[in-house]
């Protein structure tokens, strides 16, 4: 078997609205109606399924609203993210901080999300 990246991440969500909403206004994701009800969020080649926690298929029952934690990257400096992160009266719970990343450091800053899933978002040094 030759794993070779992602094809997409689920978060269950208590309010699929307000999750799309957060996410454009504050990442500037694109939602996507897949079919009716079913809504994603897309950036670059990405995909976020975002799934209502009251209406979960029995696969993903022990899903739980809040129980994500997951990091994307961006080109922009993290000074600019924090700066955005801000002017959207979202908190910083840490950073900015150097971690290690897949492919080498990063500079990142977490906050949380409507559902309070941890948010990383990660420039590369």
């Amino acid at each position: 078997m030759n794993i070779y990246g992602f094809d997409h991440i689920v978060l269950c969500v208590r309010s699929v609205e307000a999750t799309l909403e957060f996410y454009q206004r504050v990442l500037g994701l694109e939602a996507r109606e897949e079919r009716s009800g079913k809504w994603s969020l897309h950036f670059g080649s990405n995909k976020i399924s975002v799934q209502d926690a009251n209406a979960r298929p029995s696969l993903a029952e022990g899903t739980l609203p809040g129980s994500g934690n997951f990091c994307v990257l961006t080109d922009l400096p993290i000074e600019d993210v924090i700066a955005q992160l801000r002017s959207n009266d979202v908190e910083i719970v840490e950073g900015p901080a150097e971690k290690a990343g897949a492919v080498g450091t990063l500079m990142s800053v977490y906050f949380r999300d409507p559902d309070a899933n941890l948010v990383e978002v990660s420039s590369r040094l």
